[in-house]
């Protein structure tokens, strides 16, 4: 890894040490077994809509290619307005095509790809030549479809996707993504700058007799009978954030420099489990939106040896919501892992719930904020459960402080 550059960069007019700066975790996704077998646990359990459904097989080009792979299908999923925030694609498929995550890994890199929100375009762009500088491998850089977002990709130490994007496509009130006649404005190399606004290309499709009404629309699968909070929705929660990620990786020295170095993460905190040094990192307010964990650990939790995800995070909207959802995926069959709240440290309460893959997706309503000094809070005065999850909590000061879902929650 390349020594770090004493440079500054202008981004939006503020002087920084890299072109871009991460707001947040936009998007996530698995390349699992059998997209459809999981559509039953992120879709009709979790609550992800589909946002768009890709056929790797519908391009003649691979179709060949793709013969003998049974199911090549994947899909996009969101929780809220932005186009997707999750995804699930093939595993088969995109080993095949030569376009699975790990390009010299261990061949348990399961994650498809861990991305990233800046600020700007002009970051996405500016990011191609400080990679290139620093000797990080960059995939590719463009704009994607279904989705709509600008984005430049590269690989941490090991082998895991992470993209840089601006912007994302979102779905609104009607439910419907764009129509696929409006996905030729992708691009396959990095964009010269400017670029039009999404509004002037919807202006441009409706000139060229686009209906820009035909798009993909989910249907709910299940009743609405739950009342959360004052609201019927078909499960007793609703996921209104994801994140944060953990990773079990083969050096953490080395992917602490890629993370904190090459991407910009901050340091949080760091804690010592069994012996093994655990490191976690935020780009915000939130006690951390990464994870790094020794892959020595992973066979010590019980963990799934097919995977170096050690989990992935969604939110719900309250900490009843979270009970809840425990005691719904329970009910469904789903199996529950108890991990030491050692490994969670600013989240009170969490349950890992463990799909069909055997990934483990963290389940919360609460994550500690830092404010302005940058300091976590001192672990002696954090709550600690016990293993008890009573009914009703004391709030904490930052209890229910961080942005709220926006739009409704059904």
């Amino acid at each position: 890894m390349a020594t770090t550059q004493q440079k500054e960069y202008s981004v939006g007019g503020v002087l920084m040490p890299r072109p871009f700066k991460i707001r947040r975790l936009g998007h996530f996704g698995f390349n699992v077994n059998s997209p459809k077998d999981s559509l039953t646990f992120y879709r009709d359990l979790l609550g992800f809509k589909i946002s768009d459904h890709l056929d790797f097989k519908a391009n003649p080009q691979r179709a060949e290619m793709l013969k003998d792979v049974a199911d090549a299908g994947g899909y996009f999923m969101h929780h809220g307005g932005d186009h997707h925030s999750f995804v699930l694609f093939p595993r088969e498929a995109m080993d095949v095509m030569g376009r699975n995550s790990g390009h010299t890994g261990d061949g348990d890199v399961t994650i498809n790809q861990i991305t990233w929100q800046t600020g700007s375009l002009e970051e996405v762009v500016n990011g191609v030549g400080y990679f290139d500088e620093r000797e990080v491998p960059i995939r590719r850089s463009g704009r994607d479809m279904p989705g709509s977002n600008w984005h430049t990709y590269v690989w941490d130490p090991d082998d895991n996707i992470n993209e840089l994007y601006y912007g994302i496509e979102q779905i609104g009130w009607l439910g419907r993504s764009k129509p696929r006649e409006m996905h030729y404005r992708g691009f396959g190399e990095k964009p010269g700058l400017p670029q039009m606004s999404e509004a002037l290309e919807v202006d441009e499709a409706v000139e060229k007799g686009i209906d820009i009404y035909s798009g993909t629309r989910d249907v709910e699968n299940l009743p609405a009978t739950f009342d959360v909070e004052g609201v019927l929705l078909p499960r007793p929660f609703k996921i209104t954030k994801i994140g944060p990620v953990n990773l079990f990786v083969n050096n953490l020295d080395n992917a602490f420099d890629f993370y904190t170095n090459d991407l910009g993460f901050v340091f949080t905190e760091e804690s010592v489990y069994k012996g093994h040094r655990v490191v976690f990192l935020r780009n915000g307010n939130e006690h951390h939106s990464l994870g790094l964990f020794p892959k020595a650990l992973r066979q010590e939790l019980g963990c799934s040896p097919h995977t170096s995800c050690m989990s992935f995070g969604v939110e719900v909207g309250s900490y009843q919501q979270l009970r809840n959802a425990v005691a719904f995926l329970k009910e469904r069959g789903v199996t529950f892992k108890e991990i030491p709240e050692e490994l969670h440290p600013g989240v009170d309460f969490a349950a890992y719930a463990t799909d069909p893959d055997g990934h483990m997706i963290q389940l919360y309503y609460y994550m500690e904020q830092l404010g302005w000094q940058g300091t976590p809070r001192p672990k002696d005065l954090r709550r600690s459960n016990g293993g008890e999850w009573p009914e009703t909590l004391e709030p904490l000061s930052d209890t229910y402080v961080d942005q709220v879902f926006q739009g409704p929650l059904g």
